[in-house]
């Protein structure tokens, strides 16, 4: 999942072995890497305080519609790990939560990005790359 840039940063790089095999689902996804990367490269051009609030908005406005997508999904085919997966869900826009409390509260700070690119980085590599491939192989069996 991740690659390095020139100077030691690491970016996030979608390969097809992401994909859950639903269209809608992965193109949401690799958005969401580029929203990082997006991050990453403005940290490392030392503006990463300026792209805090706009990943940050992007990822409230993500989260609402991406998570009710899966979780809609989920309930329709009656996914047997839909507590789990849903939970997960709700830790991380608590998570974010958190961010945009301290995004309000301290402004963008440096710090605050790296945070958010960590978290988002380790997201990707636990959630996407294995949860949601998991519930993409179960809805491919259902969904005709």
């Amino acid at each position: 999942i991740f690659k390095k840039f020139k100077g030691g940063s690491m970016a996030l790089e979608w390969k097809p072995d992401l994909a859950t095999g639903f269209v809608e689902i992965d193109n949401q996804h690799k958005e969401l890497f580029k929203r990082v990367n997006d991050l990453v490269n403005a940290m490392k051009q030392g503006k990463g305080r300026d792209e805090v609030g706009k990943v940050l908005k992007f990822l409230e406005d993500y989260t609402v519609h991406h998570f009710s997508n899966e979780e809609n999904y989920m309930k329709k085919y009656q996914y047997p790990e839909y507590e789990g997966h849903k939970a997960q869900h709700t830790g991380l826009i608590n998570d974010l939560q958190k961010m945009k409390e301290q995004f309000d509260k301290e402004g963008p700070s440096s710090m605050l990005a790296i945070d958010i690119q960590k978290e988002l980085g380790d997201w990707l590599m636990i959630h996407i790359a294995k949860i949601d491939k998991e519930l993409g192989a179960f809805l491919k069996e259902r969904v005709k």
